[in-house]
């Protein structure tokens, strides 16, 4: 019995959701969408154990790209397309994005050479937006990719709280935070 157990702690996981849908207005006539990202792991490629982090289709987007010219041979997976119509009060339509976003993500997550992509670590796990992951990932930043990610947050918003989320694991599988 004692083997399985040990064999079980020793398997490595990844388990990723994409969830919680929400509408930003930018001003009278612009608005999007983010969705809430959700990452818990025992994998040693990642920095922090459990992570939340907040990231817009366009976010993805630029992601992709940047996996695509770190890696070249490799076939990316697809994005759900991009839909001008897009509408958060159509419940199909969040459901279908959201999933292929999560299928986007655990396709990438996959693969070893794509793993290795600091940007890849600092989408997941920072708060960081597009720009700083992508100065801290050229080094033009006084703080290093893995302070970048030790220091973010967890995702929550300011009246939440904002222990670190890899040093409190329980209490991010009691709190609703966790993927099901």
């Amino acid at each position: 019995m004692d083997s399985i157990l040990d064999n079980l702690s020793k398997t490595e996981f990844v388990s990723l959701c994409v969830r919680d849908p929400r509408l930003h207005k930018d001003d009278p006539w612009h608005t999007h969408v983010d969705y809430e990202i959700c990452l818990h792991t025992n994998s040693m490629c990642f920095r922090k154990k459990t992570s939340i982090v907040r990231r817009r289709y366009s976010d993805f987007v630029w992601l992709r790209h940047c996996l695509e010219q770190n890696a070249l041979i490799i076939e990316l997976p697809k994005l759900p397309p991009w839909n001008p119509f897009f509408s958060l009060k159509n419940k199909e339509q969040v459901s279908t994005r959201m999933k292929g976003l999560q299928e986007f993500l655990e396709n990438v997550l996959q693969n070893p050479l794509l793993l290795s992509d600091s940007r890849l670590h600092l989408f997941l796990q920072s708060d960081l937006s597009i720009t700083k992951i992508e100065r801290c990932a050229l080094g033009k930043t006084r703080y290093t990719v893995a302070e970048a990610i030790q220091k973010s947050g967890c995702g929550y918003s300011s009246s939440e709280d904002k222990t670190s989320c890899d040093s409190d694991c329980e209490r991010v599988a009691d709190s609703g935070y966790a993927c099901s």
